[in-house]
């Protein structure tokens, strides 16, 4: 079965948008008739899939931005606003993961990194986020945790801590911003085919097969699996749900 939306005129800010997870949620919401901000570091990645989504008579726009400067967040946007005349969804998607590292020896410009990224990074683009759909009366925010926010990982120690914390900004926003008319959410993806995941793989960081036996369904999930639960929470079927930590993980978390 196929479930579709119907987005038409309404302005979505996809972070980390260029590939993964993010790009199959950038897709899937312009297939669902919305205007798209494909914001990544990648600039040219998020040009190319911009390029090929206006090319099927999408609307997309590619901006540059790394989200550990919130300055940079905030020009982001400013630019969907003024193209779009709105923002009325957000996939915080942008996030990064290091090597396994003992917690003995980790330092303190990698500690700085993830955390800049991960939860610096979802922190302003709520806080930038928020300012528009507060004026709006209106409005739907997804943030990426992880199953590594609602479990431990040896070695991945300050990994798990930013998407636990995603967590909680996720629950408080969301108490604090109900009144406005925004709900707040997040899903916690498990192991996912993306770029990022065959990296480690490759890296000999993690045995795909393994990660497949260790859960019910008995695979790896793929991009569009997560795009999917995106749609849902920014959609009016999900119009009473905010403050949730949606598990999309095969049952990982179920055990």
């Amino acid at each position: 079965m196929s479930i579709t939306y119907d987005f038409t005129g309404k302005t979505a800010f996809v972070t980390g948008g260029s590939a993964g997870m993010g790009a199959a949620t950038v897709v899937a919401f312009a297939e669902s008739g919305a205007n798209v901000a494909i914001v990544d570091r990648d600039a040219e990645a998020a040009r190319g899939l911009a390029a090929e989504l206006t090319e099927r008579g999408l609307s997309a726009l590619a901006v540059p931005c790394d989200v550990s400067v919130e300055e940079q967040v905030a020009a982001a946007v400013a630019a969907t606003v003024d193209a779009f005349g709105s923002l009325d969804m957000a996939f915080n998607n942008a996030g990064i993961m290091l090597p396994p590292v003992d917690s003995a020896v980790e330092t303190a410009e990698a500690f700085d990194r993830i955390v800049g990224v991960n939860l610096r990074g979802v922190w302003a683009s709520m806080k930038h986020e928020l300012v528009q759909m507060r004026k709006q009366g209106s409005g739907a925010i997804v943030n990426c945790s992880s199953l590594g926010g609602l479990v431990g990982g040896d070695g991945r120690a300050t990994y798990h801590a930013t998407k636990h914390g995603v967590i909680g900004q996720t629950k408080s926003v969301a108490l604090q911003y109900g009144r406005h008319g925004v709900r707040v959410n997040a899903v916690c993806p498990g192991t996912i085919a993306t770029p990022m995941v065959e990296r480690m793989a490759a890296g000999g960081e993690f045995d795909p097969e393994a990660a497949a036996a260790g859960v019910a369904l008995g695979r790896i999930g793929r991009p569009e699996e997560i795009a999917a639960a995106v749609l849902w929470l920014c959609s009016d079927a999900a119009s009473y749900v905010t403050g949730v930590a949606l598990p999309v993980d095969a049952g990982y978390t179920a055990q």
